[in-house]
């Protein structure tokens, strides 16, 4: 896999306790891991390994001998570092949050970075949200009433509802019970591991 492919992968967060606390990108886990604030956990036949950023370093060049498919890896000065999937913060023992924060990434993270009209996925560069009942008409901005939109369906749609523009909703938009940036990418093999910490995304609800 390309270095940039490599580097827009997700790894999740776990805390002192194992618990799951967040999600971020490639660069912003080597970076705790180069720091000695984390470690690499993998998990084999039920099995952890706690890995430091030296050791991982290590192991990485013997995995790199022989890769396995679902595997990343970026290119360093001389050898290559195996992507983490999961990595433990040693010293961080707060909780995870109990409630769901409205905010742009969850939204996105809830419909999947899906357009919740014509069903393609996108960057989040290209997407927008969406207020199904628009504002003018005494919407509100809420989890029930924003959704993922491309910008082609945003300006079709425009300051009507769906009813009025002819466009029907995929699904209908709910809050969240958990946090939707912490759920399994249900077609992507990767992040197999992640369900040891986190649930399974259950099926969206029709509209």
């Amino acid at each position: 896999m390309n270095h940039g492919t490599a580097l827009e992968c997700s790894v999740l967060i776990l805390n002192r306790y194992y618990m799951a606390v967040r999600v971020v990108n490639v660069r912003r886990a080597l970076t705790l891991l180069y720091r000695g604030c984390a470690e690499v956990i993998t998990i084999e036949d039920s099995q952890y390994s706690n890995y430091d950023f030296d050791n991982w370093c290590e192991v990485s060049q013997i995995f790199a001998l022989e890769k396995q498919p679902g595997e990343d890896y970026l290119q360093a000065v001389n050898f290559e570092i195996q992507v983490p999937r999961i990595v433990r913060l040693t010293r961080y023992d707060k909780l995870p949050q109990s409630s769901v924060r409205f905010n742009r990434k969850n939204l996105f993270a809830r419909d999947n970075h899906q357009c919740q009209y014509c069903g393609q996925t996108r960057p989040m560069n290209q997407l927008s949200l969406d207020h199904v009942v628009p504002r003018s008409l005494g919407g509100h901005t809420t989890w029930e009433n924003i959704v993922c939109s491309c910008m082609k369906c945003n300006s079709r749609k425009g300051g009507r509802t769906p009813h009025q523009a002819g466009m029907a909703l995929l699904s209908k938009p709910v809050k969240p019970r958990s946090n939707p940036a912490m759920t399994i990418p249900m077609d992507d093999p990767r992040y197999e591991s992640w369900k040891t910490f986190i649930q399974v995304p259950q099926a969206a609800t029709p509209a």
